[in-house]
């Protein structure tokens, strides 16, 4: 994660011949840093901290001070409405980031990161039956890639397989799969502002884990240097100013850039949890996370190529 919640992305473009700035291609890079580097400071704090605390914390102290920040960006304090950002909470933020949290405990960083970040794949398929959306040649190359790449990954023929995480990993990516198809059912109807959506649904998700967290075990933090520092990265770097910086890039960037960005988040997590975690993939995993974000790369040129068809048929 990585980065908070992946919160919903606006039905917008840049025109196609637009110069690309330069500063929003570095917010960009930042912010796939942060957010890919978060995958090592998440595995790195559950020493201290469980599971659910974690996950609870650090979605309810961002979204508290995104909501804080509404104000000083010229935006209304008011709620988007209950029924449009309810379940995108309940799925982006309570399923998405609990069920990572509970995959991290487990599993290994950069693996977990790289199944999770496989959401785009079962974002097509399910948007085929929810949003009658058909899946195209490249889009079934892109899953056909993607498959044999997560065997690879996962290698079940190991006796080190951690099936649990696994399983957590593949659920925190679905989470994250319904609640876009949420967003894009019915972001139409209400089209909210993104800063105001994205605080609120992890608000109301984080107020689920709260919950969760107090259900299942009573508070208990080993307060150490390690901790703080792991909770100051994902309220305020990973955390506000991460969805700051997503923000600026989506209203400066092409849609389809932001998804180039993206891709950098495995990818650093993937690198971060070898260089500080000693995560060393052998070659069979290394060659099924090469065709994992292969497949991610064929859906991200894909997308551009609908967008630009599209506005090319807009036009006339």
């Amino acid at each position: 994660m990585t980065e908070p919640t992946p919160g919903p992305v606006e039905d917008r473009e840049i025109p196609q011949y637009a110069p690309i700035a330069l500063l929003p291609l570095l917010a960009l890079l930042l912010l796939g840093l942060l957010w890919g580097y978060n995958w090592v400071v998440m595995k790195a704090v559950l020493v201290d901290v469980s599971p659910a605390w974690f996950a609870a914390l650090r979605t309810v102290l961002p979204a508290l001070l995104l909501i804080a920040i509404l104000p000083l960006a010229g935006k209304r304090l008011r709620p988007p409405p209950l029924f449009y950002a309810l379940p995108i909470g309940l799925f982006q933020t309570a399923g998405f980031v609990g069920f990572m949290m509970w995959a991290l405990e487990t599993g290994a960083a950069g693996e977990t990161a790289v199944i999770v970040f496989m959401m785009p794949l079962w974002l097509t398929l399910m948007a085929h039956f929810a949003l009658k959306e058909r899946v195209t040649r490249v889009q079934l190359l892109a899953i056909g890639l993607a498959l044999p790449g997560l065997v690879l990954l996962i290698s079940p023929w190991e006796k080190s397989l951690a099936l649990g995480a696994v399983l957590l990993a593949f659920a925190s990516g679905f989470g994250w799969a319904l609640g876009a198809i949420w967003q894009k059912r019915y972001y139409h109807r209400y089209q909210p502002d993104l800063l105001s959506l994205t605080a609120w649904q992890m608000l109301y998700g984080g107020l689920l884990l709260m919950a969760i967290a107090l259900w299942v075990e009573p508070f208990a933090v080993d307060p150490t240097p390690n901790f703080f520092w792991a909770l100051f990265y994902n309220v305020v770097l990973a955390g506000a100013l991460g969805w700051l910086l997503w923000v600026y890039s989506l209203h400066h960037l092409p849609t389809w850039i932001a998804g180039f960005g993206a891709l950098l988040v495995p990818g650093i997590g993937v690198l971060s949890a070898w260089l500080v975690l000693g995560e060393t993939p052998g070659p069979i995993k290394q060659i099924g996370i090469g065709l994992i974000l292969s497949s991610l790369l064929i859906i991200t040129l894909y997308q551009r190529r609908q967008r630009r068809n599209a506005r090319r048929r807009a036009a006339g």
